[in-house]
């Protein structure tokens, strides 16, 4: 259903090294740059991000209820995508743990302070 998410940011330079870092650590990479904008993901292969200044030249800002969710293929996985991010100028916002019976995951923002998560179901 989702084909994309895009998140701003006030510093293209230092978000591409924290989308760079995760996007490796889930197998994939930039797929799509102009200026001012990056993508990740696979042509084909799922929803990807996008992240860019705002077209409208205003300050990029945090949405409030706003997260971006990362799907991983173990609990391994998630320790280190929580680990990346914070080595890559992110900060937790809930380590990675149970959320429920069937719900593991781990909570973190980007240097723009976006929300994501990476999580495992089942």
């Amino acid at each position: 259903m989702i084909g994309y998410v895009t998140l701003g940011t006030n510093d293209l330079d230092r978000a591409a090294k924290f989308y760079d870092a995760i996007a490796a650590e889930l197998g994939t990479s930039r797929m799509m740059e102009w200026p001012g904008a990056i993508a990740w993901g696979t042509p084909g292969g799922g929803a990807g991000i996008g992240l860019t200044k705002p077209f409208n030249g205003e300050a990029a800002t945090v949405g409030n209820g706003v997260m971006v969710a990362l799907e991983a293929k173990d609990k391994d996985q998630i320790h280190r995508l929580h680990e990346i991010a914070l080595a890559n100028g992110g900060t937790c916002d809930g380590p990675p743990g149970p959320r429920g019976d069937t719900f593991y995951a781990a909570y973190f923002r980007d240097p723009d302070g976006n929300k994501l998560n990476a999580f495992i179901m089942g």
